[in-house]
C-alpha cells in the first residue's frame, strides 16, 4: 500500500482526528485541582487517576493484532466519539470509583485510536515517515494545548458539573471526519497471525523495545511532573487556576512545536542526534524551573515543552521503519510501553509528592531524567 508520495491531504485528515480526540482526552490535568478538592484526594490518589486512564494500554498489542486483521480505519473512525463523551462526564462523576471507570473507558478508546493511526500515517507518508509522524503528533500536542482552555472555558460558563455540555461539539466534529474517512482506502495489512510468528517478532525486536522502554520511562519522569501536576504545582505556589491552566497550555503548545520540528529534522540529520540533545537539556531545564519564577519560569516551560515532546515522533519513526509483517502489532507494543511508562511515572511522582513535597519531587525527577542518556546512545542512527 505504501508509495513514495507524501499524501498531505490524508495525513492532515488523520492529524485533525488526533487533534479532536486529544482535546477531550486532555481534560483531566487542568481540572485535577478541582477533583482533588471535590473528592478530598491525596496526591497518590490523584496520580492513580492517570493509572486508570492508562491500564487499557496493556491491550494495545491485542488491538494491534485486531487492527491488522480487520483494517485500521474502523478503529480510528469511532474511538474519538467515545473519548468525547466519557471525558465530558468527568465533572458529574458522583464518586471516585465512577471517575475511575470513566477514565478506564477513555483509555480503551485511546488504545483503539493511537495504535492503528500511526500505521495509517506510515502508509500514506511515503519516504517521509518522520515528517508524517510530526504532522500526526502535532495534532495531539496542539490538542493538549487547546484542551485545558476548552475545559476551563466550559467550567467558567457552566461550572465543573456542566462540562458535559461540550459533548455536542466533539460529536459534530467526529461526524464530519467520518465522512472524510470513509473514502480513505486502507486495506488489511496482514492475513495470518500465528502465535509462533508473533513470538518471533517479539524476540527479534527485543533490544529495540528495551531501548524504547528506558528512554520513555525516564523521559516520563520529567514529563509527568508537568503534564499532570503543573496546575497543582502552580496553584500550590499561590497562582490562580486560570494562570496554571494557561501555563499548561503554553507548555503543550511548545510541545506541538517540538513534535513538528523533531520528526521532520530527524529525517535529515538522524534520529539519535535529536534524541541525545533533548535527553541532555531536559533535566537541566526542569531543575532550573524549580528555582525560578515569573517570565523566566515561563521561558523554561516553553523550552521544556519543545524538547520533552520531541522524543515521541522520532521514536515512532524508528519503530515504524522496522521491517516486519506485523506493523500494527509492533506499533501496539510501542504504544503499550509509552502509556504504561508514563502512567507509572505519574504514580511515582504522586507518591513522592505526598512524602517529600511536590517541589522536592520536581528536583528528584530532574536528576532521574539524566538516566535517559545511556539508552539514547543505543540508537543506531
Amino acid at each position: 500500500m505504501t508509495n513514495k508520495k507524501f499524501q498531505t491531504g490524508n495525513v492532515l485528515i488523520i492529524s485533525i482526528t488526533h487533534f479532536i480526540h486529544d482535546v477531550y482526552s486532555s481534560f483531566l490535568a487542568p481540572i485535577l485541582p478541582l477533583l482533588i478538592e471535590k473528592f478530598s484526594l491525596t496526591y497518590t490518589q490523584a496520580g492513580l487517576l492517570t493509572i486508570f486512564q492508562r491500564i487499557p494500554s496493556l491491550l494495545n498489542p491485542i488491538v494491534g493484532i485486531m487492527a491488522d486483521k480487520v483494517g485500521v480505519k474502523l478503529l480510528v473512525i469511532f474511538s474519538p466519539a467515545i473519548t468525547v463523551v466519557v471525558m465530558s462526564l468527568l465533572g458529574i462523576a458522583p464518586t471516585y470509583s465512577i471517575l475511575a471507570v470513566l477514565l478506564l473507558v477513555m483509555g480503551i478508546a485511546a488504545s483503539m485510536f493511537h495504535v492503528p493511526a500511526p500505521v495509517m500515517i506510515k502508509q500514506i507518508a511515503g519516504e517521509r515517515i518522520g515528517k508524517g509522524m510530526s504532522f500526526f503528533m502535532l495534532g495531539g500536542e496542539l490538542a493538549r494545548s487547546v484542551g485545558p482552555l476548552v475545559v476551563l472555558g466550559g467550567i467558567s460558563l457552566w461550572g465543573l458539573e456542566g462540562i458535559y455540555k461540550l459533548i455536542p461539539f466533539g460529536l459534530t466534529a467526529s461526524l464530519i471526519l467520518y465522512f472524510k474517512f470513509r473514502n480513505l482506502d486502507l486495506p488489511k495489512l496482514v492475513e495470518n497471525h500465528e502465535s509462533k510468528k508473533i513470538y518471533k517478532v517479539l524476540k527479534e525486536f527485543r533490544s529495540l523495545f528495551i531501548m524504547v522502554l528506558g528512554i520513555l520511562f525516564f523521559t516520563s519522569v520529567i514529563k509527568g511532573t508537568l503534564t499532570t501536576f503543573l496546575t497543582v504545582y502552580l496553584t500550590n505556589q499561590g497562582e490562580s487556576l486560570w494562570y496554571a491552566g494557561g501555563a499548561l497550555s503554553i507548555f503543550q503548545l511548545a510541545g506541538a512545536g517540538g513534535t513538528f520540528f523533531s520528526g521532520s529534522v530527524s529525517d535529515k540529520i538522524g534520529r539519535r542526534k535529536i534524541l541525545l540533545f533533548s535527553a541532555i537539556i531536559n533535566p537541566v531545564l526542569l531543575f532550573l524551573f524549580v528555582f525560578t519564577s515569573g517570565i523566566i519560569s515561563f521561558i523554561l516551560i516553553l523550552l521544556l515543552g519543545f524538547f520533552l515532546f520531541s522524543f515521541t515522533p522520532v521514536l515512532l519513526a524508528i519503530v515504524n521503519e522496522s521491517k516486519t509483517v506485523f506493523p500494527t502489532f509492533l506499533n501496539g507494543i510501542f504504544m503499550t510501553i509509552n502509556f504504561i511508562t508514563s502512567a507509572l511515572a505519574v504514580a511515582l511522582i504522586g507518591y513522592s509528592a505526598d512524602y517529600i513535597s511536590l517541589e522536592s519531587t520536581y528536583i528528584v525527577s530532574s536528576l532521574m531524567g539524566l538516566a535517559t542518556i545511556p539508552f539514547v546512545l543505543k540508537v543506531k542512527s
